[in-house]
């Protein structure tokens, strides 16, 4: 095997939504967008891992940061193919070894906050203790930066609302914006893009619309990425493992507005 091969993708992702006529409040037609949902079951060497409910844009690489961010694989060199068939709403991954065992990792499973409900398999806690984040410089000037570039964004709630976006950022631009229904899924498939163009994570920031839970903490600590910004707020576990991974965690994030739970020496106030 070629040290440095990447997989094999299909090129499965589905249009975002459908047309819909609803009766609004007057009686009147009106045609509308709804955003697609639908379940995609991820198997490793034919041994089944997980149910997602996904928008389904991009089903490859929320397969490939879905089964980084769980640990189960560390190098994409493993992975031979990731075969997206929506005829039987599955993915098929195929590794280099093709007998894979995955049973002692899944014995234990923690149902997450997300929306959807998100899986993470194993205990949370331990996922963080061999991490600790190098602190990102940030000033003020650049968030308020980030924030007006993504008011460009979030097309799909725009029109259809029902979604959750991601972004990952570098210096003032937002170099890979993803929706789905769930933010669990937006930042996996983010994860995915990450290691599938092998970027690292120790100069970015990454953005999301959703709460700031433990399970956003531990994905984007694995990432390696340590400035984590929300519009929306954050739970009390989140605020702790962010204070133990070493996190810039900013929340309530819009306009000229943001609260910095963990990390304040991180932040220029230029």
């Amino acid at each position: 095997m070629n040290e440095f091969s990447l997989p094999e993708l299909t090129d499965q992702g589905l249009a975002y939504s459908e047309p819909l006529t609803a009766i609004d409040e007057n009686g009147e037609a009106r045609s509308i967008e709804l955003v697609g949902e639908k379940p995609l079951t991820i198997y490793v060497d034919k041994q089944e891992i997980v149910t997602l409910m996904t928008m389904g844009t991009h089903p490859e690489l929320l397969t490939l940061g879905y089964l980084k961010n769980q640990g189960f694989f560390q190098e994409i060199e493993a992975i031979k193919v990731v075969q997206v068939d929506w005829e039987t709403n599955a993915v098929a991954v195929v590794t280099h070894q093709h007998n894979s065992d995955f049973s002692e990792q899944m014995q234990q499973r923690t149902v997450t906050t997300g929306c959807g409900q998100g899986t993470v398999y194993g205990r949370l806690m331990e996922k963080l203790h061999n991490i600790r984040l190098k602190p990102l410089l940030l000033k003020k000037s650049a968030i308020y930066s980030l924030l007006d570039a993504l008011k460009h964004h979030n097309e799909i709630y725009k029109k259809a609302g029902a979604v959750h976006g991601c972004a990952l950022c570098g210096g003032n631009k937002i170099e890979c914006f993803i929706e789905d229904v769930g933010r669990h899924n937006a930042v996996d498939a983010i994860a995915g893009h990450m290691w599938l163009n092998q970027i690292q994570g120790d100069e970015k920031v990454f953005y999301t619309t959703g709460r700031l839970t433990s399970e956003m903490i531990i994905k984007v600590a694995q990432m390696g990425i340590s400035v984590l910004l929300s519009r929306s707020g954050a739970t009390q576990m989140g605020v702790e493992m962010a204070k133990q991974a070493g996190v810039t965690l900013i929340s309530r994030a819009k306009g000229k507005h943001f609260l910095i739970l963990n990390g304040a020496e991180t932040i220029q106030m230029d």
